[in-house]
């Protein structure tokens, strides 16, 4: 009997040593390991009204096809902010939020061309104040982040003219406690007394040279505080000769890749591409 109780307390731990293992592993594969993510064929986009839940922006999500909410495997995200013109108070009138659909990644995911080189989930809400505040993204992020399979080490916004501006308010407000990995913010602009917040946030940002609504001063004003601080990783802007306003579709798209000034930070990656290239380490995830 005493030889059985022995035996019963070594498989025990034998067990429990397993699992634990088996725990660590995944924390260091299947959850951060981006070729361990199942390809993404085709997923769900969905609509999530204002008032559905405790979150202050009503949004769409995306979904990649093989994301399960039993499985292990943690998926990177994007957060996409819309501009101006896309605002909208869901709660009272649910028909807005398809405003959302019309430019960037929804717009992609709607017609069938949104390809990654690795499978994300892509979440994006709609404005319903004057413009994106920094406070309510926070909630907003944190909620995205309990709710959702989410790399906490692979957290990536971007943003086009309001959204652009989004982008840099809420980065320069928090810095590394926005939880954000990496930010592309397109025509848009911020304070560049907010700088120092963005020392070990890369920045990636984009305008048109003949912007006539968003100065193209606005976001060299500010790639050239955030480099003066000596980040961690240098800031780059992409301008585009001859071009407008509209600097985001070509950029998302990325059917501007070549035809930017040769004179600024060259495009001859996808934007997607280069913020999955940055990760934070364990120990930085807030």
């Amino acid at each position: 009997m005493k030889n059985c109780i022995v035996l019963f307390f070594c498989i025990l731990f034998l067990f429990c040593f397993a699992s634990c293992s088996d725990d660590e592993g995944l924390s260091k594969t299947d959850y951060y390991n981006l070729s361990n993510l199942p390809s993404d064929d085709g997923g769900i986009h969905s609509s999530h009204l204002l008032g559905e839940a405790n979150t202050p922006y009503g949004y769409y999500a995306y979904q990649p096809s093989g994301y399960d909410d039993d499985q292990d495997s943690m998926y990177p995200i994007l957060i996409f902010l819309h501009g101006a013109g896309e605002k909208g108070n869901s709660l009272k009138h649910p028909e807005y939020l398809e405003r959302i659909l019309v430019n960037g990644p929804p717009k992609m995911i709607e017609n069938g061309n949104w390809a990654p080189k690795y499978p994300m989930l892509v979440i994006s809400p709609q404005c319903h104040d004057e413009s994106w505040r920094a406070d309510k993204m926070k909630k907003f992020v944190e909620y995205i982040i309990e709710k959702y399979k989410i790399n906490e080490r692979r957290i990536y916004i971007t943003g086009l003219s309001m959204g652009g501006f989004g982008c840099f308010n809420y980065v320069g407000t928090f810095g590394d406690e926005s939880h954000v990995t990496a930010v592309v913010p397109i025509c848009g602009g911020g304070n560049t007394d907010q700088a120092e917040n963005f020392k070990n946030i890369p920045v990636w940002a984009f305008h048109g040279e003949s912007d006539a609504t968003v100065a193209p001063s606005q976001s060299k004003s500010m790639i050239e505080a955030i480099n003066k601080i000596n980040p961690s990783e240098k800031a780059k802007i992409t301008l585009y000769p001859n071009l407008g306003h509209n600097s985001w579709t070509c950029t998302y798209e990325g059917t501007g890749i070549g035809k930017e000034n040769k004179d600024c930070d060259s495009f001859t990656t996808d934007i997607f591409t280069w913020m999955l290239k940055h990760e934070k380490k364990e120990s930085e995830v807030n």
